[in-house]
């Protein structure tokens, strides 16, 4: 049975966790890193040198990194799957969002929700957080905006652009402090992924 590495809080587990679910893939997952440890011990830094969650074991098959994980779920067990179209445009219209998540969505969310959510509140830089929310509504606002015409990130197909960036919106939606600007188009999108399945049993828990 597939394996994975990595605590259930964790948004990168969450975005595989997700994924097997959509794909209807039995796993087993194991708990590591911050609390738990196991990712600083050198039988985990042989399956992961990052020493960061997740990671999977399929068989003697190792593989670190969340967006490349759920590319490789799809591929082995669902290469049909329309949640990763094999059509090289449809493909790479959604390539780009999983890009966009790491190299530009993730690094101004970050210290929003460690912020919020990992920082007491007497420690909080107040005003260095309000620069951070509003770097990231300025994100969320341009993708509300790509949302005004389709029901899911790409078009009317619920993709794997779906399943990363709909975990990152949980934690947005999900930080009382903050209080966005309406963005109607995002709303009904992430009011949708919540109706899934997967969402609500590996996403929708507490924010920790």
């Amino acid at each position: 049975m597939l394996r994975i590495w990595g605590r259930a809080n964790s948004v990168n587990v969450q975005k595989v966790l997700w994924c097997c679910a959509e794909l209807n893939l039995p796993f087993e997952r194991l708990d590591a890193g911050m609390q738990f440890g196991v990712n600083d011990k050198p039988a985990y830094l042989a399956m992961n040198p990052n020493g960061r969650v997740p990671t999977i074991e399929d068989g003697d098959f190792q593989l670190w990194e969340s967006n490349a994980i759920i590319r490789y779920l799809v591929l082995q067990y669902a290469p049909t799957n329309s949640i990763y179209p094999a059509a090289p445009k449809d493909r790479a219209r959604v390539e780009r969002w999983l890009d966009w998540a790491l190299t530009t969505l993730q690094p101004a969310e970050r210290p929003v929700f460690w912020g919020y959510i990992r920082t007491a509140p007497a420690l909080r830089d107040s005003a260095a957080l309000q620069a951070n929310v509003d770097a990231v509504a300025a994100l969320w606002a341009m993708l509300d905006r790509h949302l005004a015409s389709r029901s899911f990130v790409e078009a009317e197909q619920f993709t794997l652009a779906d399943i990363v960036l709909g975990a990152y919106a949980r934690r947005w939606f999900g930080i009382t402090e903050i209080n966005p600007p309406p963005m109607p188009n995002l709303e009904r999108w992430y009011g949708n992924l919540q109706e899934r399945d997967g969402f609500r049993r590996y996403v929708s828990p507490p924010l920790s």
